[in-house]
């Protein structure tokens, strides 16, 4: 879909991706409950985001790609959250300090994605 629209993806996606590994990396130092409450964060804030284009996409007007765009959102969304669950299972609640690390990941993440749809 990406090269039939001619979308190009954002230019800050190195930024982010290498801002992604070091803070898994530094959460993992941490601990497993850490890196369970940086995973439970991230794939809060990116199952938002999904569902903010779900909703943007149902607005879209009629055309032959938006039904499979939902489609590839939906199932997107749904493997984060995938993630979301798993890191509740493996304890995420159980890390130090678990409502603060939310938080500033959580935002964060809002923050990036913010600029990453404006580059």
């Amino acid at each position: 879909l990406q090269d039939q629209h001619r979308v190009r993806p954002t230019a800050l996606w190195p930024v982010a991706q290498g801002a992604g590994f070091m803070l898994g990396a530094v959460t993992a130092l941490m601990g497993k409950e850490a890196a369970m409450a940086c995973t439970e964060a991230v794939e809060t804030a990116i199952g938002e985001h999904y569902d903010d284009q779900l909703k943007e996409l149902a607005d879209f007007p009629d055309h032959p790609s938006i039904p499979l765009l939902r489609s590839v959102v939906a199932e997107l969304r749904d493997d984060e959250l995938e993630h979301l669950d798993t890191a509740v299972e493996h304890d995420a609640q159980r890390a130090p300090a678990h409502a603060l690390l939310g938080t500033v990941i959580g935002a964060g993440c809002k923050v990036a994605i913010e600029l990453c749809k404006r580059f």
